[in-house]
């Protein structure tokens, strides 16, 4: 993929170039959002950037490819480059945007690393670049046309029909098109962007996972409200829990999202921490509409049972599977709680079928202890799968 001449040269620099990347990334965002603040107004997370996660997500993913350019020549991160793909498409991200991007950040590049950045290095680091944009930009491309959209064109307006409080600080909307055309099929666990006009005239987005399986004009999701501890509240959920209620309209996109349900013949696993069961109760309920039979293992952490949202779904569509089981694990636990569910989510003493496929959805440390496990019982890493909600900071810290 990359040439002989750029793989010898981003070798020698990427110790260089990797040690740097936060400050590029960093000055890369400055640059980008003084010359199109609309950018950070309307399509970038603007908690996301106060706090440093996207920084350290676009650090992480440049990093990453490049480590495998030139450590795996003959192969391609596929699976870090669909998700990405994933939700670029859900923001509706165009291939002329990438030039914007290339702009700034070859501008940050040469600031920060100042003379080190040679007409070769910069020729090489440029190749880095528009192999990974193009690789994006294709599969963004395939996505796009699946959902029968051109680049960019993929809101929708939906009605919210009802709201259900589901815990204090978890609500339900259910919502139906508000437009005379058939929604967009998804997959169960996939997620939709839902964007929101703000007080100050910003139209943030947010993604969601749809919590509900396939085959209804009503879709839902279910939004936990995002508390600052230190820091500003989450802008969106606020906006949704405080403002949004039965008649209201969301501008809403097509669903994307490749955490998906893709071997039903093999023993499943989904494990999930907080709000993280929502794309498994789409998975949950998919599989009890369709009579599935094979055996499933339902994994679930929580703070309490009243934090828990959505338990008697999770109760409730567990049950209906003919050989499926349930356990949940809360760090404040009811009276009656067995002393092995207490905690963190252990899976000690939880059978782990050979040839299981595990989907996992929570708290980063969540996912990496459970990875962790399903890998010493044996479960291959390329069968356990994972959604991260905001920028993948497994990569920026892995």
């Amino acid at each position: 993929m990359l040439s002989d001449r750029s793989t010898a040269t981003v070798r020698a620099t990427l110790p260089a170039v990797g040690a740097a990347i936060g400050d590029i990334a960093d000055l890369f965002y400055e640059k980008l959002f003084a010359a199109h603040p609309e950018l950070l107004r309307d399509l970038f997370n603007r908690g996301n950037q106060a706090s440093g996660d996207q920084r350290r997500a676009l650090a992480g993913s440049i990093a990453a490819f490049a480590t495998a350019l030139v450590e795996h020549p003959g192969t391609r991160p596929d699976v870090m480059l669909d998700r990405i793909a994933h939700k670029h498409a859900s923001l509706g991200v165009t291939p002329e945007q990438y030039e914007v991007v290339h702009t700034h950040l070859f501008a940050a590049i040469a600031d920060v690393l100042g003379d080190a950045v040679t007409p070769e290095v910069a020729a090489a680091w440029d190749e880095v670049y528009w192999l990974m944009a193009g690789s994006l930009i294709a599969v963004e491309e395939r996505l796009y046309a699946q959902q029968g959209v051109l680049a960019g064109e993929v809101w929708h307006t939906w009605e919210v029909a009802a709201r259900v409080e589901e815990t204090e600080d978890v609500a339900t909307f259910l919502l139906r098109p508000a437009e005379d055309t058939p929604p967009p099929a998804f997959r169960p666990g996939q997620y939709v962007s839902v964007q929101v006009g703000l007080p100050d005239g910003a139209r943030q987005i947010r993604q969601y996972s749809l919590s509900c399986a396939p085959g209804s004009r009503l879709r839902s999701i279910t939004v936990k409200r995002v508390r600052g501890e230190g820091s500003p509240d989450g802008e969106v959920s606020r906006h949704l829990h405080e403002q949004t209620r039965a008649g209201d309209l969301l501008r809403v996109s097509v669903p994307y999202g490749d955490l998906v349900l893709d071997q039903l013949d093999a023993p499943l696993l989904l494990a999930s921490a907080g709000i993280g069961c929502t794309p498994m109760l789409s998975m949950l309920e998919y599989l009890a509409q369709e009579g599935h039979r094979g055996p499933v293992t339902v994994v679930h952490g929580d703070r309490s049972p009243a934090d828990h949202a959505l338990r008697n779904d999770h109760v409730r569509l567990t049950e209906k599977l003919a050989d499926a089981e349930a356990h949940f694990w809360y760090e404040v636990p009811e009276a009656g709680q067995p002393a092995n569910r207490t905690g963190l989510v252990d899976l000690d003493d939880i059978t782990v079928r050979p040839g299981t496929h595990a989907y996992l959805c929570g708290p980063l440390p969540f996912m990496r202890a459970v990875r962790a496990q399903l890998l010493e019982a044996g479960v291959r890493p390329a069968d356990v799968h994972y959604e991260v909600f905001g920028p993948d900071l497994w990569l920026a810290s892995s």
